[in-house]
């Protein structure tokens, strides 16, 4: 009789919320998605916070059962009407930096409040409602700054940069725009740091965390297992099958780098030593990382082709560069990637995690002539 009793109780609050949503019209005062969110600025917890205080002590484990089948249902619906991949959930506002021509597609849910510079809205699906007035936005007006807009039931939307945009994003979001980088929390830099842009630059993409809360550690060396973590995550830590590790003594599930080994290695970015081992914690050298990026470059889809070798032929160590490793330093340093150190190459010395924030900010900038 009890579960009998939980499960109509179920039935009824989905009933009751399907009746809700299909009896107010898109972007009305009735609107349950609009109005809760114009309240609570969070439609969907609101949702389900209200469904646990209701009913999670009444129902129980089928309490679980309908809230997991709830959340399917609004990741389904989401995905039918602007496929889900490609999208982050962000649960918060969240800053981005759209600079012009980068757009940010957003779906039903999604609150975004432009700061500064142009933004223009195209909506292809649906409604967007500025908050801050009540008013429809047509598709193709400019947004207003420090105004609330938000998509409403099956909405599907993009907001484009004319200028350098600053916009807050809370939903759904599908944009080659980075996160606005934050100001670095680290006390063993400072601005005046050579090093500083590139570290801000790295950091700011989430590529590279901290040795520690407030230490960044410029000058230690970056291990092997570091660097190709940095690089997974400038891949967007693509989905890899760990099933089959290629090397011997990468075997912990649970170690920071074991995923971006695996891709590495599948993706053949790595190879490895001749012995089968990867030595992870091994300092990587400069010719190394060279190596690697070059392989990163061709796999990622950027060109690896080399216009001249003159800037290689000028260092005066050139010829100390191991033969696996010579085109890989005439593409970096042609490129501009790897400018030397002190006048050298210097192939065989390790690379300082400063450094190396530095390589990934100059492939950032240069890597995709």
């Amino acid at each position: 009789m009890k579960k009998i009793v939980s499960a109509i109780l179920v039935l009824a609050l989905l009933a009751g919320l399907v009746t809700a949503l299909a009896a107010a019209p898109a972007g009305s005062s009735l609107d349950p998605l609009v109005s809760l969110r114009y309240l609570t600025g969070a439609f969907f917890d609101a949702l389900t916070a209200e469904f646990q205080v209701k009913y999670g002590g009444t129902v129980g484990a089928r309490y679980s059962k309908a809230e997991a089948d709830l959340t399917a249902a609004y990741q389904t619906h989401l995905a039918r009407i602007g496929a889900l991949e490609g999208y982050e959930a962000l649960p918060s506002l969240t800053s981005y930096t759209l600079y012009p021509a980068q757009t940010a597609q957003l779906l039903s849910g999604s609150l975004f409040v432009p700061v500064s510079g142009l933004a223009t809205l195209t909506v292809t699906k649906g409604e967007v409602i500025n908050v801050s007035t009540g008013e429809i936005v047509p598709s193709g007006a400019a947004l207003t700054n420090g105004h609330r807009y938000l998509c409403a039931e099956d909405t599907v939307a993009a907001v484009a940069a004319g200028q350098t945009l600053e916009i807050l994003i809370e939903g759904f979001c599908n944009t080659t725009a980075m996160k606005t980088p934050q100001p670095l929390p680290f006390l063993d830099m400072t601005k005046a740091d050579w090093f500083y842009p590139a570290v801000e630059y790295a950091v700011g993409r989430e590529l590279f965390k901290g040795t520690g809360a407030r230490t960044f550690s410029p000058n230690s060396s970056m291990t092997r297992a570091m660097f190709v973590t940095v690089l997974y995550r400038l891949a967007g830590q693509p989905y890899v099958s760990t099933a089959s590790m290629a090397f011997s003594d990468v075997r912990d599930p649970n170690a920071y780098y074991y995923n971006a080994v695996a891709w590495a290695s599948s993706s053949g970015i790595v190879t490895g030593y001749v012995d089968g081992t990867f030595r992870p914690d091994v300092s990587i050298t400069r010719e190394q990382m060279a190596a690697i990026m070059y392989r990163y470059a061709d796999y990622a889809g950027y060109s690896v082709q080399i216009s001249s070798a003159e800037k290689f032929n000028a260092f005066p160590d050139s010829g100390d560069v191991s033969d696996w490793a010579v085109n890989a330093l005439i593409w970096a340093t042609d490129r501009g990637i790897i400018n030397g150190a002190d006048g050298k190459l210097l192939p065989a010395n390790t690379a300082t995690r400063a450094q190396v924030a530095q390589i990934i900010m100059n492939f950032g900038n240069a890597a995709r002539w």
